[in-house]
């Protein structure tokens, strides 16, 4: 007997190394795991004895790490394959190993694995266990430094499924747990204060005498100790905590420089607790006062210091500062009404927390910044401002008692006083900058602030942090309006000062940039119609206008001609919108300025896609839309003047078409603010001129008639000009748009008046029909084959659409050029030039593609005359007639921009004219082509679309990623479209079944045919056409395949809708598809773990399949039946269950045990947060660099990863 386990320890030993050993060929490395899973499936007796045999001291620490590990294994998940007698010989031999590895040569990684080994038996026997073991230990920790440190580490692990979620404890296990840890505090507490104390002074006194090895022992016990009391820190109640001396103890040790960071940590879990309902609520305030009266005085020790002596603040000191600054503003966030109790101690800690927000260092200011967001957020209740949060998950509201009073939170107010909102603003307003932006040699001084860079760790992306800071600023400039505006005008005009006096004022311009978007935060939040510019008096009103004129006055003034500096004085501008809404004085000389920036600016360029004064120009016609949008009919009395300049620069010629676009765009917000007439006018204003030339059947003869004459038109100056009418008609378009009438499909009746624009479809959507039609024919292989070179490669991905793809940064290009790519600001000077590249065709393609798909989407939402102007044929033959050549990201722009917003807009009385020749070729050519490419995907690695035909050898990995996101992207936009057709809106005609959990059965008499629906039920319209339907649940079928969560999200509550269907109605094939072809295709999928985010989704539907339909079809009983671990006797057990229940979530509980049973626990979907990981990965919850980690064992586990 004992040479056979010795052998089969050998051959495990020898699998061990094989599986950890990289220089190992895959097959043996392959071979190795395999035999371990059999080992660790097998016979539980010889996986427990060649375990222990492997963690004996003669083999190498790798291979008895992992036998630890196979033990631990055996224990959570084979334990109770053994009997009692075995179960307490295991435990007494895991018990002994623990004085067997209690020595000063052992690693690390092998105590700690040993202690959880022995933590873990103690948990699946239960806390008696604990109470006959504790004696025992006990004494064992009194032998020495190194087996306190064990002891500590076995305490330690005890709670760990408490502090890390494991889903292989069942509930009552956890809470059994934790009740037998609460009872067993009173032993377990004060002995980790009595370890900590003595070995602390141990440490201590045989580092006096100079015994460092002993003094090291002591220490690591110490911190041992330390990491155990933290993991009781999390949930044990807080009077235990003060009560057997943690608070005391790990209080005492924040002056020590070795331990204080591991100290740290316990206040930190402690200053986060939130303080219970219950009649304990008064020894909780009583423990969380003496955090905050230690976690003060160590905090004010440091400021003082930092204050007075800031070169002698170390690294050391400011990584302490900033645990104790986490603490600091986890109690204010957490436990303020223990704060507020006390005047003088308020005021103390606010100080504080205002020391860290002002504090030189970023780490500091970081950390503190979250706590005063949570301050405003809660003491100002305005929820107009709150909204406007960074979503960074960072502190809600503050929790007090959940009850805080008025009379509290204005205690709060009144200690912040105004010089400490003032010193926030001030301190904000220099921290929107970023280091890397800042030359070394600037004119304005920012002192020894460190700025935020790209190089510090753990603060996360700039932009959040920046959004945070605008918040806050949103927040105070609510609150104390005055302040801010004098704040923000004072370091506006200061910066202004500062350039003026520099002979390069453009070097500077990004400390200049950076307070635009204060002033717009602080102009936003003071002029907000609900909030107090309103409310308050004549004077305070009267007092924030001059402020803010009077910077106004500054910014008129300017008279910087260089494009940078141009646009910043316009984005300055834009921002003052709100004010001018309630200063209407101030607004012409507002719109004089933007005419006379535009003026100052060069209007022809020698390159344009390199010039900054054109991308100015772009610019100042923007602040020209947001002006008009913000200040909304302060603008009103200037229109005709305004009409004039831009009617005057037009003929004139010093308008571009671009820049004449923006600024008719920024008129039609004026108009919109007018009225419908005023609105209809501004149309017809701007849109009749361009309505002529549009029309002329001279040039759509020549170049929209056939392939080659489009092919034509992209060499003439043309080609910009009808960019340029598509993109206007489509800003136009959402300038003028209302609410959509066609509420679930209605018609308009109810309409007596005719949308502004829509008058304007007759002349504009006949011809873009024709270009798209054109457009669409050039990807066709008889007319692409025949293309010149440049036209074949301008058809192809840009090198900034495949590096998006492959979510990579693109290389450095100028703004300008950048702006066409971001779909912002076009790149509209093209049309001064004939001689047109191969990145113009390509750019001018993409912007009539997005453009006139835009448009008509845009126009199906204008009541219903789209419908009634345009014949369907005409445009299934523009969009579709080419749609087998189309490439996905084509077809995906066509499904989303023009597809989605006509199924919803479509009228249910034109359903049958539109929707069937329009989507049968569309679904049609979307299934064949999802099908093969996911075929291709998930058989052969590449998913082999038509869109990179074209990329250059050599970036093979690269392709694969890019057609990987493309075949999603399309995967998804298909989806999304069966998600509409089968909404709410949509269905409004189709009863819900009986979601009570009573087992009803549907009675024949009432089942009615899919006609009876058809009429208010989109879904059911697509499946009486069979066209329609067999592509679409083909989709629906396949998608269960297709390993893409967001998908199936998507196509879920289509299915859901054919299931309600197919149970309401008579329809004998529906039935027969959705019991046998869909009930199987969702069990199918459920074996995908991609598809676990929807397993809920895919329960409920099988659920529902069963109960609705398996009495008048055989086939989802045969198919659970069919299912390889299931007997009938099982099948007869889950339906009495779910006769017995009228819980629709029980039901649901039976349906997905049921499947894990007939499938052996395979539908990974189901099984997925099922781990088997063994205990100690405490990885899975994001702690402090101070814990214990097992970072040393993760080294250690290559190769055997896939199988711990």
């Amino acid at each position: 007997m004992e040479d056979a386990a010795a052998t089969v320890a050998n051959n495990v030993a020898g699998a061990i190394a094989a599986a950890l050993d990289w220089n190992s060929s895959p097959d043996a490395r392959n071979a190795a795991v395999s035999y371990l899973e059999s080992v660790k499936s097998g016979d539980v007796r010889i996986l427990a004895s060649t375990s222990f045999i492997l963690v004996k001291k003669e083999w190498s620490s790798g291979i008895r790490l992992q036998a630890f590990k196979l033990l631990q294994h055996l224990v959570r998940l084979r334990w109770e394959e053994l009997n009692p007698i075995e179960r307490r010989n295991f435990a007494k031999l895991a018990a002994d190993m623990i004085s067997e590895v209690a020595d000063p040569c052992e690693e690390w990684a092998l105590k700690s694995q040993t202690s959880a080994l022995v933590a873990e038996i103690i948990r699946r026997e239960g806390m008696i266990s604990l109470q006959e073991l504790l004696p025992s230990l006990v004494s064992l920790s009194n032998n020495g430094p190194i087996q306190a440190e064990l002891v500590s580490m076995m305490l330690r692990w005890l709670p760990e499924d408490i502090t890390v979620h494991n889903e292989d404890l069942e509930g009552d296990r956890r809470r059994e747990l934790l009740r037998g840890l609460t009872q067993s505090l009173p032993a377990i507490l004060p002995l980790l204060y009595t370890l900590l104390e003595r070995h602390f002074g141990a440490a201590i006194n045989e580092a006096a005498r100079h015994q460092l090895d002993i003094a090291k022992q002591h220490a690591a016990a110490v911190t041992s100790t330390l990491n155990a009391i933290n993991a009781y820190a999390e949930w044990a109640p807080l009077p235990d905590l003060a009560n057997y001396g943690m608070i005391h103890g790990c209080g005492s040790l924040l002056s020590s420089q070795d331990f204080r960071l591991h100290a740290c940590e316990f206040f930190k879990l402690v200053s986060a607790r939130k303080r219970p309902i219950d009649e304990s609520a008064s020894e909780f305030d009583s423990s969380m006062c003496k955090v905050v009266e230690i976690m003060m005085n160590v905090s004010g020790d440091f400021l003082y210091k930092s204050s007075s002596h800031a070169v002698a603040i170390n690294d050391d000191e400011f990584e302490f500062a900033v645990h104790i600054c986490e603490s600091m503003t986890s109690l204010g966030s957490a436990n303020l009404h223990c704060i507020t109790s006390n005047e003088n101690m308020l005021s103390v800690y606010l100080h504080q927390m205002l020391g860290y927000f002002q504090h030189f260092r970023l780490g500091l200011h970081f950390r503190s910044l979250f706590f005063w967001l949570a301050l405003l957020r809660d003491q100002l209740s305005k929820p107009k401002i709150a909204s406007h949060s960074s979503g960074d998950g960072s502190f809600s509201t503050l929790g007090s008692t959940g009850s805080s009073s008025g009379n509290e939170r204005q205690k709060v107010l009144t200690l912040v006083n105004d010089d400490m909102f003032g010193m926030m603003l001030d301190i904000s307003f220099q921290r929107l900058l970023k280091k890397e932006k800042i030359p070394p040699d600037t004119a304005v001084s920012l002192g020894a602030l460190e700025l935020w860079s790209d190089d510090f760790e753990g603060t996360g992306d700039f932009s959040q942090y920046r959004s945070r800071l605008l918040e806050l600023i949103r927040f105070v400039s609510s609150h104390k309006p005055h302040i801010a505006a004098t704040k923000v005008s004072e370091r506006i005009v200061m910066i202004i000062t500062s350039l003026l006096s520099s002979s390069r004022p453009e070097k500077d311009l990004a400390i200049l940039e950076s307070m635009q978007l204060a002033l717009e935060n602080v102009v936003t939040a003071v002029f907000d119609v609900s909030v107090e510019f309103c409310n308050g008096s004549p004077e305070t009103q009267l007092a924030l206008c001059r402020i803010f004129e009077g910077l106004l006055q500054h910014l008129l003034a300017l008279k910087w001609n260089h494009p940078l500096l141009v646009e910043v004085i316009g984005n300055f501008l834009d921002a003052l919108g709100p004010f001018l809404k309630f200063f209407p004085d101030a607004v012409g000389s507002v719109i004089n300025k933007i005419f006379e920036l535009l003026a100052c600016l060069p209007l022809l360029v020698k390159d344009p896609a390199t010039n900054a004064s054109r991308h100015a120009r772009l610019q100042i016609c923007a602040s020209f839309i947001r002006i008009a949008k913000a200040a909304e009919k302060s603008l009103l009395p200037h229109m005709k003047g305004i009409a004039d300049t831009i009617a005057y620069l037009k003929d004139e010629g010093r308008l571009l078409r671009g820049e004449h676009n923006l600024l008719g765009e920024g008129f039609l917000i004026i108009a919109s603010a007018a009225g419908v007439e005023q609105q209809k006018e501004a149309l017809a204003w701007l849109l009749q001129p361009l309505s002529k030339p549009w029309m002329e059947q001279d040039w759509q003869n020549s170049y929209l008639s056939d392939p080659p004459g489009l092919v034509r038109l992209c060499y003439t100056p043309l080609m910009w000009s009808v960019f340029h009418t598509v993109t206007f008609f489509e800003r136009a378009l959402k300038r003028s748009r209302v609410k959509n009438s066609n509420v679930q499909g209605s018609t308009t009746a109810s309409l007596t008046l005719l949308h502004p624009i829509a008058s304007h479809f007759s002349w504009m959507l006949p011809p873009l029909l024709k270009l798209l039609r054109a457009m669409h024919s050039l990807w066709s292989p008889p007319v692409s084959q025949a293309l010149p070179g440049d036209m074949k490669a301008a058809m192809s991905m840009s090198e900034v659409e495949c590096t998006s793809l492959l979510g990579e940064v693109h290389q450095k290009v100028h703004r300008g050029a950048l702006a066409f790519a971001d779909g912002s600001l076009n790149d509209m000077n093209k049309e001064v030039y004939v001689e047109h590249t191969e990145t113009d065709i390509r750019n001018w393609l993409r912007g009539i593609r997005d453009s006139g798909y835009s448009v008509l989407g845009l126009s199906t939402t204008v009541d219903d005359a789209f419908f009634k102007c345009l014949d369907v044929h005409t445009v299934v033959i523009a969009l579709i007639e080419n749609i087998e050549s189309m490439e996905f990201r084509h077809m995906k722009q066509l499904i989303h921009l023009v597809v989605i917003p006509l199924v919803k807009s479509c009228p249910s009385n034109l359903w049958e004219i539109w929707l069937e020749k329009l989507l049968q070729p569309l679904l049609h050519r979307a299934q064949q082509a999802l099908s093969r490419s996911w075929f291709s995907l998930l058989n052969e690695g590449r998913a082999k679309v038509p869109d990179v035909n074209s990329i250059v050898a050599g970036m093979d990995l690269k392709v694969e990623v890019m057609e990987e996101k493309l075949l999603r992207d399309l995967t998804r936009e298909v989806c999304t479209l069966l998600s509409v057709i089968a909404s709410p809106a949509l269905n409004s005609g189709l009863p819900s079944i009986d979601h009570s959990g009573h087992v009803n059965r549907i009675d024949a008499t009432s089942l009615k045919d899919l006609d009876a629906f058809a009429s208010s039920s989109m879904v059911s319209f697509l499946l009486k056409h069979k066209n329609l339907a067999l592509p679409a649940l083909q989709i629906c079928l396949e998608a269960l395949k297709w390993t893409d969560a967001e998908s199936m999200s998507k196509i879920s509550s289509f299915s859901g809708v054919i299931v309600v269907l197919a149970i309401l109605s008579s329809n004998v094939e529906l039935r027969e598809f959705v019991c046998r072809d869909l009930f199987y295709a969702i069990i199918q999928g459920l074996a995908l773990e991609s598809n676990a985010f929807v397993s809920a989704d895919l329960v409920a539907l099988c659920r529902e399949i069963f109960i609705y339909l398996s009495d008048r079809d055989p086939a989802p009983r045969q198919i659970l039946l069919s299912l390889p671990c299931i007997a009938s006797q099982d099948l007869l057990a889950f339906e009495e269950a779910i006769t017995r229940t009228a819980s629709a979530r029980e039901q649901k509980q039976h349906m997905r045990s049921l499947l894990l049973l007939g499938t052996g626990n395979k539908l990974k979907a189901l099984a997925v947060q099922k781990t088997v990981n063994v205990i100690t990965n405490v990885s899975l919850r994001p702690r402090s660099s101070t814990r214990e980690t097992r970072g040393e064992e993760a080294a250690d586990a290559i190769g055997l990863a896939a199988i711990m």
